[in-house]
This record gives structure tokens, sequence and C-alpha cells, in this order.
């Protein structure tokens, strides 16, 4: 099995990389998303070992703020199904579930944060999608070289 590399985006005011770190076991859930093709990327592609940017948006500057592992595959989203979650959907039902999340958990915080400025000036990330204009999706692909990239820039090692 190849590992792949992803970009998660979080506000972190709701669940920031410091949040993981203090989780249980440093591990949480990735609940919520209800975009098709972010949850298609959780669904079909992302398996365990895979590694994750973990990207604070909504902040300034927004930045990656650390690197997770994913550590459980795809499972129904249990949000979707709680009447009081604001990330229930009627139409999604035990049988034909619509949405499902992944279990990331916590690996290293970046010695030195990445602003997104920070990334749009290096050359070698000009194709990141999260550098790329109106590249909204809070799951997404990020190259082997990417990845390895931004580690470097960001003086973390694994």
């Amino acid at each position: 099995m190849v590992r792949k590399f992803w970009l998660m985006k979080s506000e972190p005011d709701v669940f920031s990389f410091q949040d993981l770190q203090k989780a249980k076991k440093q591990t949480t859930c990735w609940d919520g998303v209800r975009n098709y093709q972010a949850r298609n990327f959780m669904r079909d592609e992302m398996k365990k070992g895979d590694l994750v940017l973990y990207y604070h948006s909504n902040t300034k500057p927004p930045h990656i703020a650390g690197v997770a592992e994913v550590v459980k595959e795809s499972y129904p989203d249990h949000t979707q199904f709680d009447a009081t979650s604001k990330y229930f959907d009627p139409k999604s039902t035990l049988e034909k579930p619509r949405w499902f999340m992944v279990d990331i958990k916590a690996v290293a915080e970046m010695k030195e944060t990445l602003s997104l400025d920070t990334l749009k000036n290096e050359a070698s990330l000009a194709e990141m999608k999260v550098v790329q204009r109106g590249q909204r999706l809070s799951v997404q692909p990020v190259t082997a070289a990417e990845f390895k990239r931004v580690l470097k820039i960001g003086r973390t090692t694994l």
C-alpha cells in the first residue's frame, strides 16, 4: 500500500491542533464534513497510516499547525443521525448513511508555523491545492513532494 498525504482544515476556535494534542490518546474523529468531494476523499481514499497536514482556517493568518495520521478508516459520521446536531441530515439513514468520517491522531506540531502566505511564496508549492484561488475544500490531497517540502520549510521531522 502506498501512503497518501492530505490537508485537513479546521477552525482553531472549533478544534485546534492543540485540542487534538490534548484529546484522549491525542486522537479524534473528523466529523461534520458536509461536502461530497471531501466526503469521497475520506470515504474512498484515506487509509490507515496516511499523513495529514492539520491546517487552521478562518484565522489570521491561516496556517499549517501540525501533522496527524489517519488511525481509523472511514465509517458513518454519527452526527448525521443526531437531530440536535448542526450536522444532522434527515435524508441519511443507518442503512444508507450519506456522510463518513475518519479518526486522526496527532503526530507532530510544526516547529515553525507555516502561514498561507509562506506557502504561496514557495515556488515548489505553486500547485498545492490550498494555495489555489477558490480552493475551499476542507479535505484535499497533497503530493508526497509537497508534504516533504512543507515539513522541511516548517523545520519539522517525523
